[in-house]
């Protein structure tokens, strides 16, 4: 299994879509379990708008984080603009 970083940028002005489908996409990542390692929100410099999500995902490759993650509620709303994936390396965890 592998890490990945996902970072995921809202459409301009998607205020509403992300509030809309907020409740399903908090409970996929709920139920996903231990795939979704952490999870949340990603602000701007105001500190309270949302404008994407950040993800850490365990999958056993790419394509298969992609198959998890076009599940999304998120995702099938069409919410984000940009969806960037890294892999990921965990040195420090609390």
């Amino acid at each position: 299994m592998a890490l990945f970083h996902v970072i995921a940028l809202d459409k301009p002005d998607a205020l509403d879509l992300r509030l809309e489908n907020r409740a399903a996409h908090l409970e996929w990542a709920k139920a996903a379990g231990e795939t979704v390692r952490m999870a949340g929100p990603l602000l701007a410099d105001d500190g309270e708008s949302f404008i994407g999500s950040v993800f850490l995902i365990e999958a056993e490759s790419e394509e298969a984080l992609k198959a998890f993650q076009a599940e999304d509620p998120y995702v099938k709303a069409g919410l984000f603009q940009t969806v960037d994936i890294r892999p990921f390396k965990l040195v420090i965890s609390n």
